[in-house]
């Protein structure tokens, strides 16, 4: 039976864990049930940060029309998320050679405690209540027989973010290292690796180099993007080109990504807002070709939509379908011949998104 988030009224805790501030919350039945309460993360003292996590957490509980039944947030690696310890030392320095939080954290609570990275959970959550339905939708209204079931997701920000939802299950890994796409190579620069190409910095390092300034100098991508639109004073080449360069980096991690994939593909992060300058070079990325003795060959057997374009919309929707007749028999089937895939921004903003994939990724495990 598939799992109805919007509709199950058992309550989880959640947080929204950074190197500055710890943000708790809870969900029931998708909404939240109190505005976060707001806690310094003391990233420095480990007995000062465990007490805030607990803090949090108990005045959570006080604000609840009921008991909750898990605990569950994102906490940014590295990480043995099933077992629940944490080591990660650049935005926490006290969880240095690694922390067992959520043994803790279940110990103080006596509830289950779920930690999975911030990408994975992003990913999660638009599988379950964003992306993955809004498409199934549009093909159920447009009367064809197609569903999707699995879901890769990238989001742009700070960092380059990855996710795999398989069949309505999050793809963890045996090392909690699944859609740690960061780490592929870039494909304009082979000796470093996307996050560089397809980052914050990444945007700010090209803009540099095309307007001939030191990085420093290099304005945030929110402005480059002003620039590029034309709504402030800046060189418009070098942050049109910024943007392409980042769609070209990202389209080939999710052409790699499809070819292991097969799904849906969601695009977040903050960046994910100058879509309208780096989307034509990640479509051409995803849907490159190779070379083999002289013709071309697809990089992906599945030909990608831009979901949010409404000309390529409607030929996804609308795919080839036709009926087959059952051979030795009367029947007829519908059929489908056009593989093919569909890009698209995220329905939910990344938090939002994160925080529904945490309730989601706990009653699944409930």
């Amino acid at each position: 039976m598939a799992l109805q988030t919007s509709t199950d009224q058992r309550i989880v805790l959640t947080l929204d864990a950074g190197g500055t501030t710890l943000k708790f919350s809870a969900i029931r039945s998708n909404r939240l049930l109190f505005d976060p309460i707001s806690i310094p993360s003391e990233s420095r003292n480990l007995e000062r940060c465990l007490n805030n996590f607990v803090e949090g957490f108990r005045r959570s509980v006080e604000l609840l029309p009921g008991k909750p039944v898990a605990i569950s947030f994102a906490f940014p690696g590295p990480a043995d998320y099933p077992a629940g310890i944490v080591a990660n030392e650049n935005n926490l320095p006290a969880f240095r050679g690694g922390v067992a939080l959520g043994p803790m954290l279940e110990d103080v609570f006596g509830i289950p405690v779920f930690i999975n990275n911030d990408g994975d959970l992003f990913v999660y959550g638009e599988a379950m209540s964003g992306f993955l339905p809004y498409v199934n939708g549009l093909l159920e209204q447009a009367g064809s027989p197609k569903r999707y079931k699995n879901l890769f997701g990238i989001t742009l920000g700070t960092g380059l973010g990855g996710g795999i939802v398989r069949n309505g299950e999050l793809l963890i890994g045996d090392n909690s290292m699944a859609g740690e796409v960061w780490l592929s190579r870039n494909i304009l620069d082979p000796s470093i690796n996307a996050e560089e190409g397809a980052s914050i910095r990444g945007v700010r390092r090209i803009y540099a180099r095309e307007a001939g300034i030191a990085f420093a100098d290099a304005p945030e991508p929110k402005d480059i993007y002003e620039i590029a639109a034309g709504q402030a004073a800046g060189n418009r080449e070098a942050a049109l080109e910024a943007f392409r360069s980042l769609g070209e980096v990202a389209g080939d991690v999710v052409a790699q990504a499809l070819t292991l994939v097969d799904g849906l593909v969601v695009i977040g992060g903050g960046i994910s807002a100058a879509a309208p300058f780096f989307m034509p070079a990640l479509m051409k990325a995803a849907n490159g070709v190779y070379e083999r003795d002289g013709n071309p060959l697809r990089r992906v057997v599945a030909k990608a939509f831009n979901i949010d374009d409404p000309a390529e919309r409607d030929i996804f929707l609308k795919g080839e379908t036709r009926e087959l007749a059952v051979p030795r028999s009367d029947r007829k089937v519908q059929y489908d011949p056009l593989q093919r895939t569909a890009v698209g921004l995220a329905r939910l903003n990344t938090s939002e998104a994160v925080a529904l994939g945490a309730y989601a990724f706990a009653l699944s495990r409930l």
